[in-house]
């Protein structure tokens, strides 16, 4: 067990300060103390550190496998990373009354509702996708636990964030709105989204983590791909 325990300590430091910080009676404190803008500045560099000791620690977990890794499994991850980068490309800089990201501030105009006419909250299924992609051609348990957890905790955060958003907007408007959006034809929802320069965004989030790929984690993502 001693062989674990890194691994172990940093899940449960990853899970402990994505539940504690954030509870609404400890979070109001913090913010009342640093301000809003600094606590979510350093609230997401540590999530990121965190995010990255997690990792590092399941690389050096004892591999134990569970599943094979073949080329196709390296495609499939490929093309799922692609979904994610456009995701994550036509999130950004939106308005989301049902979730969090976007752009805060701005109006949401429900014809006009781009990726949250597919998906309510496109960054937490971006994040799902990536787990998912992650998970597949590593079959070891330690990365199977640890990806498998994400895409376990991005569901949960769809259901605890959909609740949240029904108690702030009420339940009749948060209805009302969702009903909106979803009457509005999906081409037509992206008619202000910039399509062309959000995919080659989407594009290029994709070419710049394959680069970044071996120089962070240390192995290239098209390594297995033949």
């Amino acid at each position: 067990m001693g062989e674990w325990t890194e691994f172990s300590g940093a899940l449960l430091a990853f899970f402990a300060l994505h539940s504690i910080p954030v509870r609404p009676a400890i979070k109001s404190r913090i913010v009342d103390l640093v301000g809003a803008r600094p606590f979510t500045l350093i609230y997401s560099c540590i999530s990121l550190l965190a995010l990255g000791w997690l990792i590092v620690a399941a690389s050096r977990a004892p591999y134990i496998e569970l599943w094979s890794p073949a080329p196709w499994q390296n495609w499939v991850a490929l093309v799922t990373m692609l979904a994610v980068c456009m995701i994550v490309a036509f999130a950004l800089a939106r308005p989301n009354p049902f979730s969090f990201g976007g752009a805060p501030g701005v109006r949401f105009d429900p014809e006009r509702a781009g990726i949250v006419r597919l998906n309510r909250h496109p960054l937490l299924l971006a994040f799902f996708l990536w787990a998912a992609a992650h998970m597949l051609p590593n079959g070891d348990l330690a990365h199977v636990i640890l990806f498998g957890l994400f895409a376990g905790f991005s569901l949960l955060g769809m259901k605890l964030i959909n609740r949240r958003k029904q108690r702030q907007l009420g339940e009749m408007a948060y209805d009302d709105q969702l009903r909106a959006v979803r009457q509005t034809p999906v081409i037509g929802s992206f008619a202000q989204d910039r399509v062309m320069i959000r995919t080659i965004a989407g594009i290029g989030i994709l070419v710049l983590l394959v680069v970044l790929h071996p120089a962070i984690i240390g192995v290239s993502p098209l390594a297995g791909l033949y």
